[in-house]
């Protein structure tokens, strides 16, 4: 076979029709032309509107799994911060009532100062104050432990008051600490005057009485009591200033066959929740020693036969 006779053109499987560059060149001016109409008249705006339409239930089912993993992710995250923020939220309540009952406390302890302050103004002795310390260990009496002892001053024997009345009275005094005897003990006795009539009589300690209270004994039982009359100190032991509240009566139980009346009273003071008190001097150190007795006069004998 002659080379002439060969055939130059390429099979037709191997034909490509246009050539590169005519391509280019003509999907090039198709695409400028499609952009320039669409910005122009809007005509790709169906199109895209019938295939946006044609693939959403498509692009549904494709983003399900996406929108499975996410929503189970956002639970366990929700729920993370949810029981985070529930906790945080327990807490700042929690300092929020601690704080609530701080401030409803300091209220009562400023009111009590107070009220201390201005009948710390009613007295003419010199006073101490003092914060209670704790309760005395004994189960058998009603004592209380201050801050203040011999070193602050403070006299066995003197009279304790809080802001209502009279608390108590020291019966043991230590360097830094002393004990207070409260009013209803069974061992504590303070006379007192009933402000209504002006009748004396003594207080004694009785906390079996409806908890916590005083007793008025050897009162006739014709005595002019009622309940609801104020009793307060009287002055005349020398130890506890006059007009101190002490307690009011509350129960009288007249009996036929005794002469005597049981008169069950309540303290004025807060024996179980005082926590701040003044200690007051006792009467007795402001009154002068009794002066010395003078000596005897000794008569001189006349001597017999001068």
């Amino acid at each position: 076979m002659t080379l002439g006779t060969l055939d130059r053109s390429p099979p037709p499987f191997f034909k490509q029709g246009p050539s590169a560059l005519s391509k280019l060149m003509f999907f090039s001016a198709l695409s400028l032309f499609l952009m320039v109409a669409d910005t122009r008249f809007r005509i790709t705006q169906p199109v895209r509107a019938a295939l946006s339409t044609a693939l959403y239930p498509v692009q549904w089912l494709a983003l399900q799994p996406v929108r499975a993993v996410q929503g189970t992710g956002n639970y366990f995250t929700s729920l993370s911060q949810a029981n985070s923020t529930s906790d945080e939220a327990r807490k700042k309540l929690a300092m929020q009532s601690l704080r609530a009952g701080q401030v409803e406390l300091l209220l009562q302890e400023n009111g009590r100062l107070r009220k201390l302050l201005s009948l710390r103004e009613q007295l003419a002795t010199s006073v101490t104050a003092a914060e209670v310390l704790y309760d005395a260990a004994d189960p058998y009496t009603r004592k209380v432990i201050i801050d203040r002892g011999a070193t602050q001053g403070i006299d066995l024997g003197s009279p304790v008051l809080d802001e209502s009345g009279v608390l108590g009275q020291v019966t043991r005094v230590h360097p830094l600490v002393s004990e207070v005897t409260l009013v209803i003990d069974r061992d504590l006795a303070i006379p007192v005057l009933n402000v209504r009539t002006g009748a004396r009589s003594v207080a004694y300690g009785d906390p079996s009485a409806a908890g916590s209270g005083l007793e008025l004994r050897f009162m006739g039982s014709n005595s002019d009591v009622q309940a609801g009359d104020l009793l307060t100190t009287s002055g005349v032991d020398g130890v506890y200033p006059p007009g101190l509240p002490v307690a009011k009566i509350s129960r009288i139980e007249r009996r036929a066959e005794s002469a005597f009346a049981k008169i069950y009273c309540t303290p004025q003071a807060l024996v179980s929740g005082a926590r701040h008190v003044m200690v007051v001097k006792p009467l007795s150190d402001q009154i002068a020693p009794r002066p010395d007795a003078p000596a005897p006069k000794v008569l001189a004998k006349r001597g017999v036969g001068k």
